[in-house]
């Protein structure tokens, strides 16, 4: 007996201890550091969330990470002439603030991409499917974050190890070249089309997160940056053959700009930003680079943007008048108006009588005689499209952090539009190009093209370029990318066609504001301005800002900086610039 009693207080002063020892190694969750946390699938679960959600900042997709790429195409002018002016006239100082917002998202985007890729491994046969799905997620994310560094800043440091943030010269990263960040861009991308599922295998988990579609979508897109033509066609013609998952045109065009789980991450859509639908979004407007409350708004404030200052908005950007010219000057073969001009731009038609919402906006209805300008002191084209000015929700703009519509940042019509170009690189103008087109085209019910009508190479890319594209994505991010990769800034008839697309009238006379403009009146006009007039070689990419190379001294600027030719570059890599074509002729 009392053996027993010996035995049975031992194991109670053993439970006891234990009890005490696991109380002592709780940690606190408030505290964590490195060496407590990312141990677990949970924890990397939580770092990809992170990840996700810096996407959504202002220099990275809910602002100016955004919008600074629309002012820098053809498409898209600063009505407000100021607050991005210097973007739409390829003036941005090295000491300004706002140019270097990109840079801060982008970079603490990847810093957590680094974390969570140190610890799942390098062996991807001994991972389990949560950690194939969570290392896929790190690269697409840490790709697309680099791929937007390079097409903004051209030669950003390139830091791929977590272990590098252990020292200080680790710390102070130096310039990586514009092809060897690119060159990591594809890795990544490669290896993240590997390791995630399909949209069609991943189900419910897919909705909203990066997928294998969405991984082969951008490694094509990366590719023709540096015209790898005919690699990019194998993996567009993947994409259309369903080997990434099934995607297809939704049938109503629209159904890419509104809200709501019935139109976001649609089947046509291959990666969209998550915002938060209007009904649902928080109370706190956060603008801090961490967007740490739990109450934050987690919209996005492009509709502030484009927004006319009569509903509301901040009225900064507006349509330039030859995205207009263009939608006008071709119809469906029923007669009526591109339907895409309505999602595009906020103008009065009569086609729009009976259409959608009608001719409205802000569930307010316009009439031929309303003619509603972006700025009311400097005039400007309504842009439509991720606002809500057509989807009838609601009737005035809270500015800020609000708007709640997906940004489609790629779409299976860029696949096929896509798949046209570098087909027609690769055989010159082909049935198959023109297909792809016609694909796109019939959506909105335009006429085919005819092969038997593009008889170039030269020819047929006006068409995408300057015609399908533009009608497809007008006012969308990407356009500045694209000018970059056809060697437009290095070619001085492309140079002389950009300016031209980007005449506007500055004016407060709502009865200018849709009037036709010609750059050749610059001069004698002084209502007409181009921003591409003010450009200056290596102006295309954004300068490194000066706080970044006071703080780094391994930094150096690039051809932003310098205003250094980037056109030796392009020509050295055996690329051409394909030369305006007159389509009328």
């Amino acid at each position: 007996m009392k053996l027993l009693k010996y035995s049975l207080a031992f194991l109670f002063g053993v439970g006891t201890l234990t009890s005490c020892m696991d109380n002592l190694d709780v940690v606190n969750p408030n505290q964590q550091t490195t060496a407590t946390f990312g141990n677990t699938v949970d924890d990397l679960e939580e770092c990809v969330i992170a990840a996700y959600n810096h996407m959504r900042m202002e220099g990275s997709y809910a602002r100016v990470g955004y919008t600074i790429d629309a002012c820098r195409g053809d498409e898209v002018w600063n009505s407000s002439q100021v607050w991005y002016m210097e973007f739409d006239d390829f003036t941005v100082l090295v000491t300004g603030d706002i140019a270097w917002w990109p840079w801060r998202e982008w970079y603490y985007t990847i810093n957590v991409c680094n974390f969570i890729l140190s610890r799942v491994g390098e062996d991807n046969s001994q991972l389990s499917e949560n950690l194939r799905r969570i290392k896929g997620q790190a690269l697409f994310i840490r790709g697309l974050s680099y791929y937007n560094l390079a097409g903004y800043y051209q030669n950003p440091p390139l830091i791929t190890s977590y272990d590098t943030y252990s020292s200080l010269d680790g710390l102070y990263g130096t310039n990586s070249t514009y092809d060897e960040v690119l060159d990591q861009v594809e890795v990544d991308f490669q290896q993240a089309m590997e390791l995630l599922p399909s949209r069609d295998t991943g189900g419910e988990w897919a909705g909203g997160r990066a997928t294998c579609g969405s991984a082969a979508g951008f490694y094509a897109r990366t590719l023709m940056v540096r015209h790898k033509f005919s690699e990019a066609l194998t993996v567009l013609e993947d994409i259309i053959s369903g080997r990434y998952g099934t995607y297809r045109l939704m049938d109503n065009y629209g159904d890419n700009f509104r809200e709501g789980s019935a139109y976001e991450n649609n089947e046509e859509s291959l990666f969209e930003i998550q915002f938060l639908d209007y009904a649902s979004q928080g109370t706190d407007d956060e603008w801090t680079p961490v967007n740490t409350s739990p109450n934050a708004t987690q919209g996005s404030a492009i509709e502030s943007n484009f927004a006319p200052g009569d509903f509301g908005g901040w009225a900064d950007l507006s349509a330039t008048n030859w995205l207009y010219d263009l939608f006008k000057s071709e119809r469906t073969i029923n007669g009526t108006l591109d339907p895409r001009l309505y999602w595009t731009l906020g103008t009065y038609e009569a086609d729009w009588e009976g259409f959608e919402y009608g001719n409205v906006a802000y569930t307010q209805p316009i009439t031929a005689s309303d003619t509603i300008r972006t700025n009311n002191s400097y005039g400007g084209i309504p842009v439509a499209k991720y606002t809500n000015l057509r989807t009838g929700l609601y009737s005035t703009v809270v500015t800020g952090l609000h708007d709640g519509i997906n940004v489609r940042l790629m779409r299976y019509s860029d696949v096929l539009l896509r798949a046209a170009e570098c087909e027609n690189e690769v055989n010159g103008p082909t049935q198959r190009a023109i297909n792809w087109i016609n694909e796109v085209r019939g959506r909105v019910d335009l006429p085919d093209l005819q092969l038997a009508d593009f008889n170039t190479a030269d020819k047929l890319f006006e068409q995408i370029a300057n015609v399908e594209r533009p009608k497809e994505f007008g006012c969308e991010y990407g356009r500045g990318f694209d000018l970059i990769r056809w060697g437009f800034f290095y070619d001085a008839g492309r140079l002389q066609q950009m300016k031209e697309h980007s005449v506007v009238r500055i004016t407060n006379d709502p009865g200018k504001v849709m009037l036709p403009v010609d750059y050749s009146n610059i001069g004698s006009d002084p209502e007409l301005k181009s921003g591409f007039d003010t450009y200056v070689q290596g102006h295309e990419f954004l300068p490194i800002q000066q706080t970044l190379t006071n703080k780094n001294p391994s930094l150096q600027g690039n051809s932003a900086n310098y205003s250094t030719d980037n056109s030796s570059y392009f020509r050295d890599n055996g690329w051409t610039v394909r030369p305006v074509v007159d389509l009328n002729n």
